[in-house]
């Protein structure tokens, strides 16, 4: 069907379902390659989709085709992902499903790499000629617009029909993909999707998808709330022993036990945690020790080990990688940053000499009253930042190195934001 947008431009929708919607498509993906207005535009997934793939030069007449993986590489991605331990609910939730609805179910790691396809025989013959097999690449760099790879570059459940397709050889085919995250650390643990013949499509069939990618989930989060009580009954003793301030947590920095301060659901941790002396953003200078499962940290409030960060750098060049970056003696330490927090700290930034509560509600909503928000988000950044954040004015402390990653063009800088302090900076890169 179509809709009208908020431009009064018809809008494709309900996946091109219908042959009218499928033959609007046709005439939007056409218009669009050749660099023409058209009187369509397709749903705005598909057209975000569509938008990264002309930019990245991919030949639309190009065949789906790619470099398979090597069979030792298949089974190595396999084993390294918590989606191997999933298979058996997956299969159950969806292959014999899609064997009935004469589709496949193909699940991929975060490259968009096939590792598993399951489904109707038929159908698996049919997608060699499109390259939807194991070890295929099916990113949207490799092979344009499709639900697994749209899904994997918008983190989110897509449906693709037909010619929503960038690649024309793709265009007698229908999918729905779904991301799997783990619950431990929120990361992206790979994409499971259903594909078949575009006779096959099924409005449904997305919902299908992603009940059960949230069902892996769940089944992940049940079995590490097991292995947190187990590591809780090894740490709970020796925290009973233990003076000062102390956490279990295990190898995700989720917390099993703690004693002599409050409990926090989750202590951000470094990728390459050590025994021994660490400096870690939330705590300050710590002592870590290994227990089965996770790890004993005890904080050091004492003073005998040194080593604050002496250097931050606050990576804005990927909108949907914010992150900041903190150096000391000890090593380095990543955080991830929520969009509303990398504001706030481009905003301390740039304004070295510190900002009050009132001045930063004008640099992040354009209204200087909204200081009992701006308290409330710096309260949750120092958090994790306590040791490089100082206030009174809100600033960078004293003798920290300051370094901002911008992208490759400064008017793409935190593209979705609407703060000022950001606003300025986009417009001023646009007008030189």
């Amino acid at each position: 069907m179509t809709e009208t947008g908020s431009a009064g431009v018809p809008r494709v929708t309900g996946q091109g379902a219908g042959r009218r919607a499928t033959r609007l498509l046709h005439r939007a993906r056409e218009a669009r390659l050749a660099g023409e207005p058209s009187g369509v535009v397709p749903r705005a997934e598909i057209d975000a989709s569509w938008d990264r793939v002309v930019r990245s030069g991919i030949d639309p007449d190009q065949s789906p085709e790619s470099e398979l993986l090597e069979a030792d590489e298949i089974e190595h991605r396999r084993r390294s992902t918590a989606l191997g331990e999933l298979m058996p609910l997956l299969r159950a939730g969806l292959a014999s499903i899609a064997d009935a609805a004469q589709q496949i179910m193909v699940v991929t790691d975060t490259e968009g790499r096939v590792l598993w396809r399951q489904g109707n025989t038929g159908v698996l013959r049919r997608a060699h000629d499109i390259c939807l097999e194991e070890g295929a690449a099916w990113a949207e760099a490799a092979t344009g617009t499709n639900a697994i790879g749209t899904a994997l570059a918008a983190r989110v459940p897509i449906q693709v029909h037909s010619a929503e397709h960038f690649i024309r050889a793709l265009h007698g085919w229908t999918c729905a993909a779904a991301p799997v995250r783990d619950p431990r650390d929120g990361r992206l643990i790979g994409i499971v999707d259903i594909s078949g013949p575009a006779s096959t499509f099924h409005p449904a069939t997305l919902a299908l998808v992603d009940s059960v990618a949230r069902l892996a989930e769940g089944e992940i989060r049940t079995r590490h709330l097991a292995e947190i009580e187990r590591l809780r009954a090894v740490a709970a003793p020796i925290l009973c022993r233990i003076g000062g301030r102390a956490l279990a947590v295990d190898v995700h920095g989720r917390l099993a036990a703690v004693t002599g301060m409050p409990p926090v659901d989750r202590l951000p941790l470094p990728k390459s945690l050590r025994p021994g002396p660490v400096w870690l953003p939330s705590l300050g200078m710590c002592r870590v020790e290994p227990l089965p499962g996770g790890w004993l940290v005890q904080v050091d409030d004492v003073g005998t080990v040194r080593g604050a960060p002496r250097r931050v750098v606050l990576d804005l060049s990927r909108p949907r990688a914010l992150a900041v970056h903190l150096t000391g003696p000890l090593g380095s330490v990543k955080q991830r940053l929520s969009p509303r927090h990398a504001e706030l700290l481009y905003a301390l930034a740039v304004h070295r000499q510190g900002r009050t509560a009132s001045e930063l509600a004008r640099d992040i909503f354009g209204d200087a009253t909204r200081t009992v928000t701006v308290r409330a988000e710096i309260s949750r950044l120092r958090r994790h930042l306590a040791e490089v954040l100082a206030h009174r004015p809100y600033r960078f402390g004293d003798g920290v190195e300051v370094e901002v990653i911008r992208p490759e063009h400064d008017a793409d800088l935190l593209p979705h934001s609407l703060a000022p302090v950001v606003a300025e900076a986009r417009g001023a890169a646009r007008a030189t």
